[in-house]
């Protein structure tokens, strides 16, 4: 065998290798990676302490269906490798980083590249290219600088400057950012909080824990501005337990954020003192209701409360407090530093800036984005995700949260943004975006996000408690092929009652799935109970299982898959089910690999 080229020390002066470590990277075996390049980088002779400054961690990197993720920039060029594996390090390092030529077959392709050129980065810019867990890596690419800046202006200024920018709240209804400071600040009472709300919760939805994890510094340079406009010198990051890795990095950020003087008393040398705590929270989807979380907070059970007085003149202990979520506060930054008019560029007339969306569900590029608000519908699911899985037809697409609505196909073309969702029976609300194919039951899909929001009903108002509880009774009748003539009208009414009449804005919008599946897919639920047939073969009680023996090939995997013996088959001779054997579990269909089984 011949021997290892060993790598001289101007071979590799200018290497930076920076690798995903972010909860969707270390799932995928990121830890791993990084730690194989280490091992391999010094086999080859590379100092230790020269390798510890080259391998960096990084966020998440967004393109999530394609971690793990690794740059690898020798000599100031970048190289982007995907999908890779510890066993996979050993042939970059020797051919790309000792020899020079990079292992092309394993390099990002065209889908990655387009993926990212349609996205407008400002909070997700520094994700993926920082160490989280390095404040000089934040201050570097100019972090704390609009910290800095504020102290030469009044809070008044600041709070002027965000209304301006029209920064609308990034966490669910879209209330304008510098109208709720301006309503905090002139509110009696001392001492004033803010509140970073992180307790993310929707399924498919993980836009705020990318950012902690992968630039904590961005959120508590938006809490001190935040702080510094409204008077308050106390924050709070009210965050999931279920979130250890943000939590690890938020703590680091705020430990070194205080060794640097930005926290704590007299910070950035002037007069002002600002701090803040960590709360974790235990998981209830609740919680990120602002009252549920202030209650939480002070130790009491997470529960909403009558609104007014809303926190902004009576929240934490009864004093004033401004609740913002992630994406909100670590915008402040750019806004604070590039300024108000630069940000109300890009987006619409009412929905300035950008918005960062989780796009997952039926797509075949999952991940993390961020577009201009009004971008369509259209360019996010085909230009940006790559569209469909398995080139299956679009269905719907559902935004919001399991509080959102379903955006069918035939509205592919609107653009995406506050006044526009609402108008369609959807909402923002923290940017979950999950897509739907023609292999989707729209009955079921309802019947799944208001199981979900039914289950996370804290109880307090009848209409949420009872009301989505007789809902989901009336939807898995139906899903179970026991639906009534009725049962739509019956939904239609309680889901308008619910929405009017509920304390809070989990049971007001809890009802939008339904509501809108009705609106745009009334055939299907027409179908369950009147025709008894799921036309997507996705409830069991309604799926009536046969064999196409045009498609049919005869290789007999659906007689070996079928558990209950239901399935004749003989070489040579397409399959047949007897129905009164098959239990409907759906075992033929998934083995069949020729979409035999109808």
């Amino acid at each position: 065998m011949p021997a290892k080229k060993t790598a001289k020390k101007a071979d590799i002066k200018d290497l930076v290798i920076r690798v995903c470590v972010g909860t969707g990277g270390l799932a995928a075996g990121s830890q791993e990676v990084m730690d194989e390049f280490g091992s391999q980088l010094k086999s080859h002779g590379i100092k230790a302490e020269i390798v510890k400054k080259c391998v960096n961690k990084t966020g998440c990197r967004g393109f999530c269906a394609k971690d793990v993720l690794a740059d690898v920039i020798l000599n100031d060029k970048s190289e982007t490798y995907q999908l890779l594996t510890p066993e996979m390090v050993s042939r970059i390092v020797e051919e790309h980083i000792v020899n020079g030529s990079p292992v092309k077959e394993w390099l990002v392709g065209p889908e990655y590249h387009a993926f990212h050129d349609k996205q407008t980065k400002i909070l997700l810019k520094q994700c993926g290219h920082i160490d989280p867990e390095d404040i000089d890596a934040y201050i570097k690419i100019g972090g704390y600088e609009g910290a800095r800046k504020i102290f030469s202006l009044e809070p008044s200024e600041v709070i002027e400057e965000i209304r301006a920018s029209g920064l609308r709240g990034r966490g669910g209804a879209g209330f304008l950012t510098g109208l709720k400071w301006e309503l905090c600040s002139k509110a009696e009472g001392s001492p004033k909080y803010i509140i970073c709300n992180a307790d993310e919760g929707d399924p498919g939805a993980f836009m705020d824990r990318s950012v902690i994890e992968g630039n904590p510094h961005s959120v508590i340079e938006g809490m001190v501005i935040g702080g510094y406009a409204i008077g308050a010198n106390y924050g709070y990051v009210y965050i999931r337990a279920e979130y250890p890795l943000a939590i690890q990095r938020l703590k680091i950020a705020i430990s070194d954020a205080r060794k640097k003087g930005f926290l704590g008393e007299n910070i950035f040398k002037t007069k002002f003192d600002f701090d803040i705590k960590i709360k974790e929270g235990a998981g209830a989807f609740i919680c990120g209701e602002e009252t549920a979380l202030i209650a939480s907070i002070e130790g009491k059970r997470g529960m909403p409360r009558a609104k007014p007085p809303f926190p902004a003149h009576k929240g934490l202990w009864g004093k004033p407090t401004v609740i913002n979520n992630v994406e909100t506060l670590s915008t402040l930054p750019t806004i604070i530093t590039q300024g108000a008019k630069w940000f109300s560029s890009i987006g619409t007339e009412k929905s300035k800036g950008t918005k960062v969306f989780a796009i997952t569900g039926k797509i075949k590029n999952t991940g993390l984005i961020e577009v201009p608000m009004g971008m369509s519908l259209r360019e996010i699911v085909y230009d940006i995700g790559g569209g469909c899985e398995k080139n299956c037809a679009l269905k719907a697409v559902q935004t919001g949260g399991p509080s959102g609505g379903c955006i069918p196909a035939s509205h592919i073309d609107m653009p995406v943004d506050y006044e526009s969702l609402m108008a369609i029976g959807s909402m923002m609300g923290s940017g979950g975006m999950v897509v739907m194919d023609d292999t989707t039951c729209m009955v079921d899909m309802a019947k799944f996000f208001l199981s979900f929001t039914q289950n996370e009903s804290c109880g307090k108002c009848t209409p949420c408690r009872i009301g989505t509880k007789r809902m989901l009774e009336i939807l898995t009748r139906i899903t179970n092929g026991k639906g009534r003539e009725g049962d739509i009208e019956l939904l239609l009414e309680l889901g308008n009652s619910i929405k009017l009449t509920s304390l809070c804005g989990l049971g007001m919008s809890a009802p939008n799935p339904v509501l809108s599946t009705i609106r745009f897919f009334r055939d299907e639920y027409e179908a369950h109970i009147r025709d008894g047939i799921c036309p997507a073969a996705v409830c069991k009680a309604l799926r009536i299982y046969t064999v196409s023996v045009e498609l049919c090939k005869m290789c007999g995997k659906c007689f070996k898959a079928c558990p209950s013996a239901a399935i004749a088959w003989e070489k040579k001779q397409p399959a047949k089910i007897d129905k009164g054997k098959c239990i409907k579990c759906g075992a033929c269909y998934e083995a069949c690999p020729f979409n035999a089984i109808l």
